[in-house]
C-alpha cells in the first residue's frame, strides 16, 4: 500500500532509467550483502514482518530509498515519503495525521525521510512521540554521519544501518541487468563489450544511480552494430559521457573529513606515496586547494615541529605559491610540501607540550607572576621589589642563568617539552638535558 496523500502513482510521460530499474523486491536488490544477506538482522525483520525504526547511512546511489520502499512493500505498510530539503513541520504534521488514520484501521505506516540530517533539532524531535507510540515506523536516509547530524534522542530509538559504495562488480551487474530487462533498452538491442562495461562501472564511483544515468546517456549516443541489428556502446562513448564528471566528494560531508584525515595520517606515517595519492584524490574531487594548503601548514607544526623547522617554512611557501599561481600550477607546490613533510623527521613534542601547558595555564590563571620576573619601569616598582634579583641571562656563562626559576612559585618548575631523538630535535634534546641538569644541581645547592 502507498500513501494516498503522497501518491507516487501519477502518470509520467518519461521515467529515467534509474527509476525504471529501481528494484521492487529484496531478491532483486544488488549490493549491501553485509546488511541484507542471509540471516542478517534487516533480512530477518523483513521476512518475519517485524518492523523497527531505522536510519540508512551511506553515500549517494547505494540504495537507501530503494531499501525503504522494498521494506514497505514487503511488510504491507503505507509509505509516506518526505524530503528534509523540501518539507517542514506542516508536512510532518500532515503525515502523522494520515498515519494516525491508517492506524485506526489496523494498518502500518512507514514514514521515510530523505536527507534527514537537513532537519533541525525541533523537526527531528517532532517524530519522537509517534515513533514511541507506534503511530509510525521511522526510516531516515542520510549521507552524513548520524552521530554528528541526528539528535541523541532520535538515534537512541532507531537502528543505524551503514550502506557501502557499490563495488565495480556490483555496478557491472546493475548495467547488465538494465540491458537485459529494461524494455526500452531491449528494443534498441543495446550491447556493450567487457572493457567498456568495466570502464562504465569504475567511473560511476560506487553509485548505482550514476551508472544508470551514464548508461542512459550512452545509449542515446550508441553506434549501429553489425548489420544495423543492434546498437553498440563503445569505450569512446563512455569516455565522452563521463569526461566531465567529478569523483564522489562532498566538501562538507564525511568523505571530505575521511580523506583529509587519510592525508594527514599518511604524512604523519611517513608515507609520501599515500600522502600524494590522497592529495590528488581530494583535488580531483573538487576540494579547495587553499584548504589543503592550510591543513599542510598544520601538519608541519603538529607532526614535524622542531625535528625539521624547514617543513613549516616550505608549507607556508607552498600556500603562498598557490595563491600567486592558482590552479593547476600552484598545486604542484602543495604536492612538493606534502611529499617533503611525509619524508622528513617527525616530532609532536611541541604539540604535546603546548596541550599540557595550556591545561596548566587554564587551571592556574590566578597565580601571580614571580616578583623577580616583573618589569619595573618606575622607581616605586623597584622599591616594592619588582625585578629584584633577576639574573640577565646574557651576562651569565653560556647565556644561561643556571638555577633561575620562571614559573609561578606555587607551581614549581615544570617540564612540558620533551624533544625526540629525530632530526634537529636530537641536538635540541642534548642541550636541554644539559641545561635542565644544571638547574637541578643548582636547585639542590640552594636547598642546602
Amino acid at each position: 500500500m502507498t500513501a494516498g496523500l503522497f501518491s507516487e502513482d501519477k502518470v509520467q510521460t518519461y521515467r529515467p532509467l534509474a527509476d525504471r530499474m529501481r528494484p521492487q523486491l529484496l531478491a532483486d536488490f544488488i549490493g549491501q550483502e553485509h546488511i541484507i544477506g542471509e540471516g542478517k538482522t534487516l533480512t530477518q525483520a523483513i521476512e518475519n514482518q517485524t518492523l523497527h525504526s531505522m536510519v540508512f547511512w551511506g553515500p549517494p546511489g547505494t540504495g537507501k530509498t530503494t531499501l525503504a520502499k522494498i521494506i514497505a512493500n514487503s511488510v504491507q505498510a503505507h509509505f509516506i515519503n518526505l524530503s528534509a530539503v523540501l518539507s517542514g513541520v506542516k508536512d510532518i504534521r500532515e503525515a502523522i495525521a494520515q498515519a494516525k488514520q491508517w492506524q485506526t484501521q489496523g494498518d502500518k505506516t512507514i514514514l521515510f525521510v530523505d536527507e534527514v540530517h537537513r532537519f533541525n533539532k525541533s523537526q527531528q524531535d517532532a517524530f519522537l512521540p509517534y515513533v514511541e507510540d507506534g503511530t509510525i515506523y521511522f526510516i531516515g536516509a542520510t549521507t552524513e554521519n548520524p552521530s554528528f547530524e541526528l539528535n541523541n534522542a532520535l538515534l537512541s530509538r532507531v537502528k543505524t544501518y551503514i550502506l557501502k559504495a557499490l563495488t565495480v562488480d556490483d555496478l557491472k551487474m546493475v548495467v547488465t541487468k538494465a540491458l537485459s530487462t529494461d524494455e526500452q533498452l531491449k528494443q534498441l538491442h543495446m550491447v556493450i563489450d567487457e572493457p567498456s562495461l568495466s570502464l562504465l562501472a569504475k567511473v560511476a564511483d560506487g553509485d548505482a544511480r550514476r551508472v544508470l544515468n551514464f548508461l542512459e546517456i550512452a545509449s542515446d549516443l550508441a553506434e549501429p552494430g553489425p548489420e544495423n541489428t543492434s546498437k553498440k556502446i563503445s569505450q569512446k562513448i563512455i569516455e565522452d559521457v563521463t569526461s566531465q564528471t567529478l569523483r564522489r566528494f562532498d566538501k562538507g560531508g564525511d568523505l571530505f573529513y575521511e580523506q583529509i584525515s587519510a592525508l594527514h595520517k599518511s604524512v604523519r606515517g611517513s608515507n609520501p606515496d599515500a600522502s600524494l595519492y590522497w592529495f590528488c584524490r581530494m583535488i580531483d574531487g573538487g576540494c579547495d586547494a587553499l584548504y589543503i594548503a592550510r591543513r599542510v601548514v598544520r601538519m608541519a607544526s603538529e607532526d614535524i615541529g622542531n625535528a625539521d623547522p624547514r617543513g613549516l617554512q616550505l608549507a607556508l611557501d607552498a600556500w603562498q605559491t598557490y595563491e600567486r599561481l592558482g590552479s593547476p600550477e600552484g598545486e604542484l607546490a602543495i604536492a612538493q610540501a606534502i611529499v617533503y613533510l611525509a619524508s622528513t623527521a617527525k616530532s609532536n613534542a611541541v604539540y604535546t607540550a603546548y596541550k599540557e601547558a595550556m591545561t596548566d595555564a587554564r587551571n592556574s590563571a590566578s597565580l601571580d607572576v614571580p616578583e623577580h620576573l616583573r618589569n619595573a619601569p618606575t622607581q616605586f616598582m623597584k622599591e616594592i621589589g619588582y625585578g629584584k634579583d633577576y639574573r640577565y641571562a646574557h651576562d651569565e656563562d653560556d647565556a644561561f642563568a643556571s638555577g633561575e626559576t620562571y614559573f609561578p612559585e606555587a607551581m614549581g618548575e615544570k617540564e612540558y617539552y620533551h624533544p625526540v631523538e629525530r632530526g634537529l630535535e636530537t641536538k635540541i634534546k642534548e642541550k636541554l638535558v644539559r641545561l635542565r641538569e644544571s638547574n637541578r644541581i643548582n636547585a639542590k645547592k640552594s636547598e642546602k
